[in-house]
């Protein structure tokens, strides 16, 4: 016991470093098209340290990548600001990114915002960038959610209109993520239901026009000799859904952006 001494202490001592809380994923998809009035709206950005928490605040600067962002600022987003704080005794705090509605070309494109984490006075910039920087892709058009690519063997390739035609019939907006929901399994009971009225929509879409009234979506015959139809709210008549005629089969089928058929799997 009396030979016994205590060994030194080895602290940590490495600087802090900063990155962003992104694991799954190097973009954020986002659109107006579910809000179309809203002029802007607010990306919370997750920033982490990497290292220990302090009972001080410490600042950190988050800047635009210029070589890959396509988006105007002041036109499609606040300017950002030169620094900005980690609270004491805090480990990570939600930075907020302006995007802004106000141009109507991103009706028809998408632009993207990339952000970048850096230690700016208080941290270290040493992590790798792919982790200290995201990009934020926006337009006032539907993009292919996350959850997508888990229900693709039942909702089949991604279209902007098959999007907004799910949107409209399904009774939900979004469907469960396989890769940030612990308990997916829970739900896929429900969102099968939520795709089944969807296929129900797309099998017999004169069925549900006379189903669902109060949604105020119409079916009106084209002039033009073909037998196809037009499907659109009556409040809003300029966004019309191409409903087409194969005779050869004696059926409807809605045509997408890129001409192809909306069909499911």
């Amino acid at each position: 016991m009396f030979g016994c001494k205590k060994d030194k202490t080895h602290l940590y001592s490495s600087q802090d470093n900063i990155y962003l809380d992104y694991p799954t994923k190097d973009t954020l998809n986002y659109s107006f098209a579910f809000n179309p009035v809203q002029v802007q709206d607010t990306i919370w950005v997750p920033v982490i340290i990497s290292g220990t928490r302090v009972n001080h605040d410490r600042h950190f600067q988050l800047s635009v990548v210029p070589d890959s962002t396509t988006a105007i600022q002041t036109v499609d987003y606040e300017p950002l600001k030169s620094s900005y704080t980690m609270p004491a005794d805090s480990g990570i705090v939600h930075v907020p990114v302006i995007i802004k509605n106000t141009d109507t070309a991103l009706v028809n494109k998408s632009v993207i915002l990339t952000v970048r984490v850096s230690g700016g006075s208080d941290f270290g910039s040493l992590l790798d960038e792919s982790i200290r920087t995201k990009k934020i892709l926006f337009s006032n058009r539907l993009e292919q959610p996350d959850w997508w690519i888990y229900w693709q063997g039942e909702l089949g390739n991604y279209s902007r209109t098959k999007h907004q035609l799910f949107l409209i019939s399904s009774g939900t907006v979004d469907l469960v993520n396989f890769a940030t929901v612990p308990d997916f399994y829970l739900q896929i009971p429900r969102d099968l239901f939520y795709i089944s009225n969807f296929d129900a929509f797309l099998t017999d879409p004169f069925g549900w026009v006379v189903a669902n009234p109060a949604k105020g979506y119409v079916l009106k015959a084209r002039n033009d000799g073909t037998g196809d139809y037009d499907f659109y709210n009556v409040n809003a008549p300029a966004k019309k859904f191409h409903l087409q005629y194969f005779s050869q089969a004696n059926k409807y089928v809605f045509i997408d952006e890129n001409g192809q058929q909306v069909v499911t799997n």
